[in-house]
């Protein structure tokens, strides 16, 4: 079965990264042989006074098949590491749902998009899960993480929200570089112009100097822009509102 396992608020300036924590979590489901893992996803949510948040208020989600015999297991575990593991301060959250179990999927992605834009409350988070059917649990402190959490399954569903976590390692800053040969040897399924134009495997891209993919239709995409006659890989600037 294909499940989505989101984690919100589980460091503080001075301690620990979300997205670790989630590779963590993906490192657990694989080494157990319980399934497999897709990369991590980082959603931006809301940036606002009333929002408790470490520095960025993103929540991180990722896709697994497994069997439906270890998920309870796993639940227990994830919560488990979130309790012993987050840092001092924060108000960690979990979230794990089974696509095929979804009930009220328009409601679910609502959820996720009102994170972005409002103030939204652990009263509504509870209710909203509860009404669609997804596990979610508090791990400590104020357990506010629970929000993103659930926001962050909401968002990765979409297949059209989110930066994949880390980055991806092409080759030295201003080398040019194949996009076919992209493709071959990275996770990457299409190089994308900002404006939806899909490069051609002959074509070449200019390496930058942080090289991140978003989700896009489902698809682990790299953006690129043109300047000076040559494609070139979109930077953090231009890359903020994904």
């Amino acid at each position: 079965m294909e499940i989505y396992v989101a984690i919100d608020d589980t460091d503080s300036l001075e301690l620990g990264a979300t997205g670790q924590s989630a590779n963590e979590l993906r490192r657990l489901i694989e080494d157990r042989n319980w399934g497999k893992t897709e990369a991590v996803t980082r959603h931006q949510l809301l940036l606002h006074p009333d929002i408790p948040y470490t520095s960025h208020n993103s929540a991180m989600c990722f896709k697994a098949v497994m069997g439906v015999d270890k998920l309870d297991e796993f639940i227990a575990c994830a919560g488990k590491f979130l309790q012993e593991t987050s840092a001092p301060g924060s108000d960690p959250g979990l979230c794990v749902a089974v696509k095929e179990n979804i009930k009220n999927m328009e409601e679910l992605l609502s959820f996720g998009y009102k994170a972005k834009e409002e103030v939204l409350t652990k009263a509504e988070a509870y209710k909203t899960a509860e009404h669609c059917g997804l596990h979610i649990s508090e791990h400590g402190g104020t357990g506010l993480g629970i929000i993103g959490a659930l926001a962050g399954i909401g968002l990765r569903i979409t297949g059209n929200d989110g930066r994949f976590q880390g980055r991806m390692q092409l080759g030295n800053s201003g080398e040019k570089i194949a996009v076919g040969e992209i493709i071959s040897k990275t996770e990457i399924d299409e190089v994308q112009s900002i404006d939806g134009q899909v490069l051609a495997n002959h074509e070449t891209m200019v390496i930058g100097e942080k090289i991140k993919t978003v989700l896009l239709e489902g698809k682990r995409i790299l953006l690129v822009y043109r300047q000076g006659g040559a494609w070139h890989s979109c930077n953090n600037k231009q890359l903020k509102n994904y």
